[in-house]
């Protein structure tokens, strides 16, 4: 099964180097030199790469992949998903940390009873989302954080928070403040 590692970014330097929006909580397992990646670009075919180095700087991870020597090659690079194959049984090894492929289809429970499923994982600037299609067949988004769900692979379920408004919002519209 694949999994969205990064996405890369920007040319860096002359040399081939570039940086790479990540999405993997392990960068330092998945850019190893030495091991191979698919990029799947916006345009044209996937091609495999193998990562010559990467590094920190500023705060990000530039990598080089063996075959990319120069800015011009790297820069058509550039908005490249960079994808890692995984075992679909696999896990990562914080309890906290999921893949995008366990949570999609998971049961969506709040206050004791089911309310729909999550159907994708969003990966926003802010922080990562849930969104969900609740039983009245409607789409809300979910903030994936731990104070609001609390995941359960084994059982098939994500226990989202009894919040107002969060799995109905047109419900704590229509409550309106009280007078």
């Amino acid at each position: 099964m694949e999994v969205v590692v990064g996405r890369i970014g920007r040319a860096h330097g002359i040399r081939g180097e570039v940086s790479i929006d990540l999405t993997t909580d392990e960068p330092e397992r998945r850019f190893a030199p030495g091991s191979s990646v698919v990029l799947r670009p916006r345009e044209g075919a996937p091609r495999e790469l193998v990562v010559g180095a990467s590094r920190a700087h500023a705060g990000r991870l530039l990598v080089t992949f063996e075959g990319i020597t120069d800015r011009t090659a790297a820069e058509l690079l550039r908005g490249g998903r960079v994808v890692a194959e995984v075992d679909a049984s696999e896990r990562p090894d914080d309890p906290e940390e999921f893949y995008d492929h366990q949570l999609v289809g998971l049961t969506v429970v709040s206050g004791g009873r089911e309310r729909g499923t999550v159907r994708q994982v969003l990966h926003l600037p802010a922080q990562d989302m849930l969104a969900v299609t609740t039983s009245e067949e409607t789409e809300v988004l979910v903030p994936f954080v731990a104070a609001l769900v609390e995941v359960d692979l084994d059982a098939g379920t994500a226990e989202v928070a009894e919040v107002p408004g969060l799995l109905d919002p047109d419900a704590a519209q229509s409550a309106g403040p009280e007078s």
